[in-house]
């Protein structure tokens, strides 16, 4: 007996099979579903409104919406933006109002990819939904504020559907292996736990790809046979690169990336920036700690390096994996080829070791505010040179509590940008010490 034979009765991918039908059932989207949360109770005390799931592939947009029309008996009708018309539309409409004039059922409309209906085709439902005719919930992987009309936006309302987590991905594919009827429990299939780790990292959160690909390595092996990495490898045709996210290699992996940007080697800082994405590693975590890198090791060298990482990050943020994946390596050959500096980290590293010795010493009086007359006869705020009233905005003046007047805590370097800061600041320190000769 393969695995053929035990789904000899249902054809349909174990993905479609394995569909909760209950809320009960749905695993995720805790905060959508929770208890006492707006949709739960709308759905329960049948009080639904019109929704449009923002959600990345395989998040459960459709599977939620077959849940809600079976929880609140309601008339289901589904399709897709990319195949269906004006025409279809109309016809979805008649349906409606026989079900509720005949049958005393409202209809949910599901629409699959709703961004990519046209403004005639969102134009065409709008009345109904407005009327309550129709519920309309949507499903789009895209932004809906940029791709649905306004007058059909003000009439629903967006909830966005998260990724999978590593541990929601563990359940739904648990229970897949152990079910007998619609999952492979009948097949008995053993599957060992790093096998298992590596259909959930491979699956980036999507559950229907994670189940798909179990069935994929699950149809490689008999009745009772073992899944195991090898085995996944060979069915999913890559690789599961050595990286444990908790591990050594995690902290090897990140600390070969980070080096490589600080010695200006861009062709090392993609390879382990690959390395990290292609073996499961959060996108997020490496774009935080390029974020890190900008102003430890790049600082007022180049000040554009915080900006372009942050907007890289910004960017993954936006369009996800894989596209995003290029704003990252953008980033990292910037950051790489950036000339350096630490001064900003020195500097507030020395800064925060003179906190720690001195303690909460007071701003000197002048540079104090004075909204009161009180604290104005007490000396705040007198004697204070106001920068602009001066040549080229600046006139020598004590700023440092007394007790560490004349520190330095920041020194810029001779690189990139910094070395023009480094200029500025040491003809600023030659006033001051004119000031104090005088």
């Amino acid at each position: 007996m393969d695995l053929f034979d035990q789904q000899e009765k249902d054809v349909r991918p174990l993905a479609d099979r394995m569909r909760p039908e209950t809320l009960d059932a749905f695993v995720g989207q805790p905060h959508l579903l929770g208890k006492d949360s707006l949709l739960r109770r709308a759905i329960e005390e049948d009080r639904l409104f019109s929704v449009i799931f923002w959600g990345p592939p395989g998040s459960g947009k459709t599977t939620l919406a077959r849940i809600i029309a079976r929880e609140t008996k309601s008339h289901f009708e589904a399709f897709s933006a990319v195949l269906s018309g004006v025409k279809e539309i109309r016809s979805v409409i008649e349906e409606a109002k026989s079900q509720l004039r005949y049958h005393q059922k409202k209809t949910i409309l599901f629409v699959d990819e709703i961004h990519r209906f046209n403004k005639a085709q969102q134009d065409a439902f709008l009345h109904h939904v407005e009327s309550g005719l129709i519920t309309l919930i949507g499903a789009t992987t895209e932004n809906p504020s940029f791709e649905v009309i306004a007058p059909l936006l003000s009439r629903v309302r967006v909830m966005v559907l998260k990724p999978f987590s590593d541990e929601e991905l563990s359940a739904i594919l648990k229970r897949a292996l152990s079910e007998g009827g619609k999952g492979l429990g009948a097949f008995s299939p053993n599957i060992e736990a790093d096998a298992l780790e590596h259909i959930i990292w491979t699956a980036d959160g999507d559950a229907r790809t994670a189940l798909n690909n179990l069935a994929a390595a699950a149809s490689l092996v008999q009745a009772n046979g073992k899944i195991t990495r090898e085995v996944v490898e060979e069915a999913l045709q890559k690789k599961a690169l050595q990286y444990d996210k908790s591990g050594e290699e995690h902290y090897n992996l990140i600390s070969a990336f980070h080096k490589s940007l600080r010695g200006s080697d861009p062709d090392a800082a993609l390879y382990w920036l690959g390395r990290m994405l292609e073996a499961g590693e959060d996108p997020l975590y490496v774009a935080r700690r390029m974020v890190r890198f900008a102003s430890e090791d790049v600082g007022n060298a180049d000040p554009d390096a915080l900006s372009i990482t942050v907007s890289a990050m910004q960017a993954f943020q936006f369009i996800g994996l894989p596209e995003g994946e290029l704003a990252l390596a953008q980033a990292t050959v910037y950051l790489a080829t950036a000339p350096k500096s630490n001064a900003i980290y020195e500097g507030y590293g020395n800064v925060k070791q003179a906190i720690g010795k001195t303690g909460t010493l007071p701003a000197p009086l002048h540079i104090r505010n004075a909204p009161t007359k009180l604290m104005k006869s007490l000396g705040y705020g007198r004697d204070y040179k106001y920068a602009h009233d001066f040549p080229d905005a600046y006139t020598p003046q004590d700023y440092l509590p007394e007790k560490l007047k004349g520190q330095i805590y920041y020194r810029p370097t001779n690189r990139g940008y910094e070395k023009i800061v480094k200029e500025r600041l040491e003809k600023w320190r030659k006033l001051r010490e004119t000031k104090k000769d005088s």
